[in-house]
Formats: C-alpha cells, sequence, structure tokens
C-alpha cells in the first residue's frame, strides 16, 4: 500500500484530487465512489476543478435499503449534492434502495458493475473496519448483497437523521469481492477514531473481521491518513 500522511481533511482533498487526475489522464472511464464524511474534501476539490466528467461512469457503492434517490438522506441524494451537480456524468449508478426486492435489486447491480469495469474506487474505512457496507465477517469474495448493519453503523449514521429510529436498519453494498476487481483503489481516514481500523488494514492479518484487511491483497492501493489516523501504525 502506498501511505500517503497529511496534515488534515483538506489537504487530503487535495492530494485525492491529484490521484483521480492522474488516473482521468491514464484513461480511465468509470470512477468508483463512496459516501459518507471523509470523501467530502476529495469531492468539493474535484467539484471545483476543470475536470471534465461528462463522458465518464460513476458506480457508487452502496444506498440504504427503503430510501428512494430523492429521500435528503439517500446516498444518490447526497451524490448529487457533493459531486454530481457541479461534475455531472455521462451516466451514474447507485444502488435501488426503493427496490425492496433484495434479489432483484442486488442481481441488477451485479450485472452494472460487470458492464463497467472500475478503474478507480475510492473507499472511506468503518471504526470497525468495514468498506463500503461490508461488516465484519463478510464473504471476502461477496459480491452486491443486502447487509443488516451493525449497531456500531447505525449509531455512527444517526447524527445524520432527525430521530435514531429512523436510521435504516439495512443496505445494499457492493461486495468486497467486487471492491477488489477494481484496477485501482484509493482509502481515506482522519481522526484518531480510525486509528485502531487502519492499524488493524495495514499490518494486521488478512481476516473477515476486519474487512479492509483484505486491500493488503490488492496490487494498486493508495491510503491517504491524517497523523492522527495513522498513530498505531508501527
Amino acid at each position: 500500500m502506498d501511505l500517503q500522511i497529511v496534515n488534515d481533511k483538506k489537504t487530503g482533498g487535495y492530494v485525492g484530487f491529484e490521484i483521480f487526475k492522474r488516473a482521468l489522464d491514464n484513461g480511465a472511464q468509470v470512477l468508483g465512489l463512496a459516501t459518507g464524511s471523509t470523501p467530502i474534501s476529495i469531492y468539493d476539490e474535484l467539484g471545483a476543478s476543470d475536470l471534465d466528467f461528462s463522458q465518464l461512469t460513476s458506480v457508487n457503492l452502496d444506498e440504504y435499503v427503503g430510501l428512494d434517490a430523492n429521500h435528503p438522506q439517500s446516498y444518490h441524494y447526497f451524490m448529487q449534492q457533493h459531486l454530481f451537480n457541479q461534475k455531472p456524468f455521462a451516466q451514474s449508478f447507485v444502488p435501488d434502495g426503493s427496490n425492496l426486492d433484495a434479489e432483484s435489486a442486488t442481481h441488477d447491480y451485479d450485472q452494472i458493475i460487470a458492464a463497467h469495469p472500475i478503474d478507480l474506487q475510492l473507499l472511506g474505512l468503518g471504526q470497525n473496519g468495514h468498506i463500503g457496507f461490508n461488516e465484519p465477517g463478510t464473504d471476502p469474495e461477496s459480491t452486491t448483497h443486502k447487509v443488516a448493519l451493525t449497531e456500531s453503523t447505525i449509531a455512527a449514521n444517526a447524527r445524520f437523521f432527525d430521530n435514531a429510529n429512523d436510521v435504516p436498519r439495512y443496505a445494499y453494498s457492493m461486495g468486497i469481492g467486487s471492491i477488489l476487481k477494481s484496477k485501482q483503489i484509493l482509502i481515506a481516514a482522519y481522526g484518531e477514531a480510525k486509528a485502531a481500523a487502519v492499524s488493524a488494514m495495514i499490518q494486521g492479518p488478512i481476516t473477515p473481521d476486519v474487512p479492509a484487511s483484505y486491500l493488503q491483497t490488492h496490487p494498486n492501493v493508495t491510503v491517504i491518513l491524517d497523523e492522527a489516523a495513522a498513530s498505531q501504525l508501527d
């Protein structure tokens, strides 16, 4: 893994932007995107840039089950606000959270991923080591699947909802196996709360208990960290 240690999240956003720019310069056509607070600084830099995404395709990692695309806490809405309104793509795919038929929704998304192999996949890192919504114990060869969110993930997401009871309990997520097929992976983590997960991801054993540890098996991974997130690395 190529580690990039930065002073803060804003600087991390600029480093992430440069990685996206190089990928586009090298012919990337399909960008795998993530939601959550971590990638926002990267999206800010992309949105303010002169990069042109109008001929490109985006494929998002995940979506809450039960939220349609117009719900203000859906990941589709998040992407509109933080990137797509500023930088429209030729086509953008997000799992269909309004489709409550899990077999149909996950099959459809696997077909989308197969038709649009991802050149650069952006990831955040959960405090429990999850990537996408692949929680501890997920099969490393998994494709798109319905996930029962852990209590820690539900608690972490509660700040985005007016009522904790409104936080979705399930999500559709691209699987670990699908993520690892991306040609290049960029993962970012900031803050002391992520330090243990960062250490387990980079230095720990490869184990289903830490889904992000499987990134050790990928040949092209860049990790952006601030000093707090890197504080438990040897």
